[in-house]
Order: C-alpha cells, then structure tokens, then sequence
C-alpha cells in the first residue's frame, strides 16, 4: 500500500506510522528521518537543505520533494511506502501526485488522525522531558513520574521544552490549519481520505487504522 499520514501536532503520527509500517510491511518515510539521511551523507539535496536549516529558513518545497522522490524509488519502497510529514501543503501533495503518475502508480489511501484542539494541547503541553536523557519523556496526567518534576529513570530534572508549551503549541495548531489542512480536502477530491480517531490507548488508535486501510483497500 502507498499511504499518506496526516494529522495535527500531537495526534501520534510518528507513533502510528511505525506501527502501521511494521504491521503493513512497507518503509517509513518521515520528513525528520529524510532530511537526517540526506545531511549526514552529505548529498547535494542534503546540503541545500542544511543552508536553509541553518539560516533559520524553511526548507523549499523542491528540495523537500526531490529526497522524497529519491527515497521513494529506493527498492524497498517499491511495493508501498508509508508517508509521515510530507506533503507538508498543497503543492507538494499535487508534485507527489505529479511524481507517481508519472511512473504508474497512485495512493492508496491518506489517513486521516482526528484529535480535537484542547487534546491536542493537552497532550503536548503536558509533556515533560529529562535534561539528562530526553528519551525519558513523562506527562502531567497520563505518565506522571512517581516524584513531581523528578526523572524516574535516572532522577535528572524534567522540564517542559518551550516547544511544548501552549502558546507555542497553538501557534503550530494554526500553522497546521493553514498549510497542512488543506490537503485533506485535496485528497478528499480523489476519494483517497479514510478519517479515524486518534483518541485512546496506542494499540487501539493501530488496530481502528488497521481496519480503517484495510476496508478501504477491499473497496479499491
């Protein structure tokens, strides 16, 4: 399957994605884990999008593209690929179009993370990080550490990433809305869209996903 994760911040997409890879048996293809690859091997689209990072400027939409279309013609991606961050708006979901037409395939579905507002910022503005190992992560109200404020790990301090905060996370809500929304309607035009509730213990947001693609699948 080719498929397209979307979702607001917090919605649990790099979660899922991993999940829903494994249990598919298709590459993960994240935006993070594409520019990562292409800056530590040094490539030419590596180095065009480590002059704008490091300016403090967004990545252009063709360079983003162009190691998407590279990943996606790796070998393991020729069965299916699963898609989380990209693309990111508009034109870049028409260029992916653009880009798998032109070699004689299509999505399959674009799956749909539904979370409402508060819970979004609930879940991210409760976050709290250790300062020793940020892999450490607890949450005010669904992983509290046994001691306020203390790593239960290693007993490092835990703070809230300014990130994480809630100006900050509204802030990202509204970029979201604006730039990333708008490729659900997009996609909806295709008939591609499988919306599910990202509400719930992991394994149940996987196993209403699961179902979710694979109806859609028999249907196609």
């Amino acid at each position: 399957m080719r498929i397209v994760l979307v979702g607001p911040p917090g919605a649990g997409k790099g979660t899922q994605a991993a999940f829903l890879a494994k249990n598919l048996s298709i590459p993960h293809i994240s935006t993070g884990d594409l520019f990562r690859a292409n800056i530590s091997q040094g490539t030419e689209l590596g180095k065009q999008a480590k002059s704008f990072m490091d300016a403090g400027n967004l990545v252009p939409d063709e360079v983003t593209i162009g190691m998407a279309e590279d990943r996606m013609g790796q070998a393991d991606a020729e069965n299916g690929f699963l898609l989380d961050g990209f693309p990111r708006n508009v034109s870049q979901a028409k260029a992916l179009d653009e880009s798998l037409k032109a070699q004689g395939v299509a999505l399959d579905a674009v799956l749909d993370l539904e979370v409402p507002e508060d819970e979004v910022v609930k879940r991210i503005a409760g976050r709290r990080i250790c300062r020793n190992d940020s892999s450490h992560v607890f949450h005010v109200e669904y992983s509290k550490p046994k001691t306020e404020g203390v790593c239960d790990v290693c007993g490092g301090e835990l703070y809230q990433r300014a990130d994480d905060k809630e100006e900050t996370v509204r802030k990202r809500l509204e970029v979201y809305h604006n730039e990333t929304e708008p490729i659900i309607d997009h996609y909806k035009a295709q008939g591609l869209v499988v919306t599910i509730s990202a509400l719930g213990k992991v394994d149940e947001v996987t196993a209403r996903a699961m179902e979710a693609l694979q109806r859609e699948g028999n249907d196609s």
